[in-house]
């Protein structure tokens, strides 16, 4: 399945201290180990760089098409989007996978009430996330896989499963095949739940804990036999659909291997859904840990209310761009905090976007403008420092509140000098300016370019 177009993510002017004892260098920014916060650890630790002609593997979960890309769906991907753009932007390549939930019991429910054909539906919402992430800049993944387009993936791990005892099919009118949770002593250690959360966690979302038939209520559907009216795809052990994890189970690693550096999500995926997703791989694979890191972003609410489908508080990325909101501004009010934290959105929080994106703009400007007429512009230690301020700061678990707030108090200092000049006079009209190329102005376009690139590449910002 194709995904959507890739932005050219700009490289950072990096520092070489690689190769030298002189650790002083100037002429570019140092770029930090990424560190995240790993939730099976509950510890923040550094992502591994590749070796060389090696890649990052990352693998986030994808939609299930049945409804329209919200705020909460965008601030996910926002999220992961972060981790690609710091990696390729100071030299890590990145091999970033993703998946559509495009066979599911809420796509079908939803198709049924609406009376349409449950593949047109997830077609046209597939197709809607895909321009929202165009529109937001998203980095598109390499791989963009339908749970359709993997089920011989999926009969493969499921074969392996039963191969190696950590799978059972029922013996019933339906032979739904099911894992064994026990199987890895590591179960569990993904969401260090405790099997009492993990009881109510399993029957809130999605799981069945009381089917006849399964050795234990916490047993998790991998191959659900074919029903009237379902689809159905056949299998060695009988006609079927996957069931949920093992769809990103098997997705993930067969384009990853068996380990890889990052899974990730929003924080609704902790469990069951990454617990069992990694559970079923190191299961087939006979790997002790499937992701050295399980990220997962907060919830996005409305004026203080989670946002859900049953309430309808929904805000749509593609109605804010409709109504002509800067899918800048999107992402600067997505970020103003913490990805790990749970979220509020507000007309309030993307006016404050609106107004932080416009004083960024104009704090540039002027100090090219400046420039033209011989005033005082941002020197290049001023914009290596405050590259290397934002840079360190999504560095540290992508703290991007502090990012923001070093930007901020950048583009206050130019507008302060920019405002003195024009007091003292030194200032002119922009229509009376005679626009000279001089080293002076070269460097202050360039100075102001080299921000604005930065902000790009590694916020998805554009100033």
């Amino acid at each position: 399945m194709h995904s959507w177009p890739n932005p050219e993510i700009p490289k950072l002017d990096i520092a070489d201290t690689a190769n030298t004892a002189d650790t002083s260098d100037t002429s570019g920014v140092q770029a930090p180990e990424l560190f995240l916060y790993d939730t099976a650890d509950d510890a923040v630790k550094p992502v591994k760089r590749p070796d060389p002609g090696h890649e990052v593997g990352v693998y986030v979960c994808g939609i299930t098409p049945y409804d329209s890309t919200h705020l909460g769906h965008a601030a996910t991907y926002l999220t992961f989007d972060l981790i690609n753009r710091y990696l390729i932007a100071t030299g890590s390549p990145v091999h970033y996978v993703q998946n559509i939930t495009d066979v599911d019991d809420p796509l079908f429910e939803r198709a049924e009430r609406d009376g349409v054909d449950w593949r047109e539906l997830g077609t046209s919402q597939i197709n809607l996330f895909r321009s929202d992430m165009e529109a937001l800049e998203v980095i598109p993944p390499r791989d963009y896989i339908g749970a359709m387009e993997s089920i011989d993936e999926v009969v493969a791990m499921v074969e392996r499963l039963l191969e190696v005892g950590a799978a059972y099919q029922l013996d019933d009118e339906y032979p739904d095949i099911y894992a064994d949770h026990t199987f890895t002593s590591q179960f569990g250690y993904e969401s260090r739940y405790d099997e009492s959360t993990m009881d109510e966690l399993f029957a809130e979302r999605g799981g069945d804990p009381d089917r006849p038939g399964k050795r234990h209520p916490l047993d998790a559907l991998l191959w659900r036999a074919h029903r009237e009216g379902e689809p159905a795809w056949e299998a060695p052990f009988g006609a079927g659909r996957p069931g949920w994890h093992i769809e990103c189970s098997a997705i993930a690693t067969n384009r990853l291997g068996a380990s890889f550096a990052i899974q990730g999500g929003g924080s609704d995926l902790r469990f069951p859904h990454h617990e069992y997703s990694a559970a079923h791989a190191e299961a087939a694979h006979n790997t002790p840990r499937m992701a050295e890191h399980y990220v997962h972003a907060g919830m996005i609410g409305l004026d203080g209310v989670k946002m859900s489908k049953s309430l309808g508080n929904l805000v749509f990325v593609s109605k804010l761009t409709a109504q002509g909101h800067d899918p800048s501004a999107i992402r600067l009010g997505v970020f103003a905090s913490h990805y790990r934290g749970d979220r509020d959105w507000s007309d309030e929080v993307l006016a404050t976007a609106e107004q932080r994106l416009s004083t960024w703009r104009e704090a540039l400007r002027r100090a090219e403008e400046s420039a033209l007429n011989g005033s005082t512009a941002p020197t290049a230690e001023e914009v290596r420092d405050v590259i290397q301020d934002i840079t360190a700061r999504i560095a540290q678990d992508l703290d991007t509140p502090g990012a923001l707030a070093a930007m901020d108090q950048f583009a206050q200092r130019l507008l302060a000098r920019a405002d003195e000049e024009a007091q003292d006079g030194r200032s002119l009209a922009a229509s009376d300016i005679k626009v000279e190329t001089t080293a002076e102005t070269t460097a202050a376009t360039t100075a102001a370019q080299k921000v604005r690139s930065a902000l790009y590449a590694l916020l998805g910002v554009r100033v």
